[in-house]
């Protein structure tokens, strides 16, 4: 009888082990990844992950700042969502599926005595993508409920007005550097003074229909020696130039209103 105890404990001992082993293999057997955003943020390096087969990095979402694609330190409030769509080597391609600012960042811009009004829109881009944008106004003072309404009206009107005119990149860069959010600014404060207006989530809920997106870090690279850059390339100067635009823009917006309540 002790003998067999003895031989069951040593066969157990035995499985413990070798379950064990295969734990230790299965780590080693995975390799880093590095996670890139899309073309349209300039196809910067945002993350690196583990994976043990390719087909699983497939559907992982990596986040970012809009600082870290930017450089541009006024943007650290941003946070910017991408979903990995394919693999090349060690390399993998996203999408954009959304952007979020920070939950600080909210509560900085909201007082007592003053309406904060939320709003949820859903907008149809030109080329097919419904995205869902939800933007919110603060106020000077405390506002009726009337004005509020009115206020998501013209929020409701200017983000469909605008997604209809853009492809999904075009309207993307508004959202995020606050081109939408400046435009329903100066039409909504004719209805009531408003302190700032701001796009505080984005996320896209629906592609086109037998949309096959190309992995962008897969293209060829940018042209040199003076040959034309491709369509693409526009986007991308155009974030980083808006987004310099943008901050311009709010600064004159936000000078307009100091002097107004003066």
């Amino acid at each position: 009888m002790a003998q067999d105890k003895g031989e069951e404990k040593g066969k157990k001992k035995a499985v413990q082990r070798s379950s064990t082993r295969k734990v230790k293999d299965k780590w080693k057997s995975k390799q880093w990844y590095t996670i890139k955003a899309p073309k349209m943020f300039n196809a910067v390096a945002i993350a690196e992950t583990l994976a043990d087969d390719t087909p699983k990095l497939l559907g992982r979402v990596a986040e970012a700042t809009l600082q870290d694609l930017t450089g541009d330190f006024s943007k650290m409030h941003i946070k910017v969502y991408f979903k990995v769509n394919g693999v090349a080597g060690t390399d993998c391609g996203t999408k954009f599926v959304g952007h979020e600012l920070t939950s600080d960042y909210v509560r900085r811009l909201t007082r007592r005595k003053h309406s904060k009004i939320d709003h949820v829109v859903d907008a149809t881009t030109k080329d097919g993508f419904t995205i869902r944008v939800k933007p919110f106004a603060v106020t000077e003072k405390r506002a009726k409920t009337t004005q509020e309404q009115d206020i998501r009206r013209i929020a409701t009107k200017i983000v469909q007005d605008s997604a209809q005119g853009r492809s999904m990149p075009e309207f993307v860069r508004d959202v995020v550097n606050g081109e939408l959010g400046q435009a329903i600014f100066k039409e909504a404060r004719k209805v009531y003074p408003l302190k700032r207006v701001e796009i505080r989530k984005s996320e896209v809920r629906r592609e086109p229909e037998g949309y096959v997106e190309d992995v962008e870090v897969f293209a060829a690279p940018a042209p040199t020696n003076g040959d034309a850059a491709p369509a693409d390339e526009e986007v991308v100067e155009d974030i980083s130039a808006s987004l310099e635009e943008g901050v311009e823009v709010k600064a004159e917006e936000e000078l307009t209103e100091e002097e107004r309540v003066q």
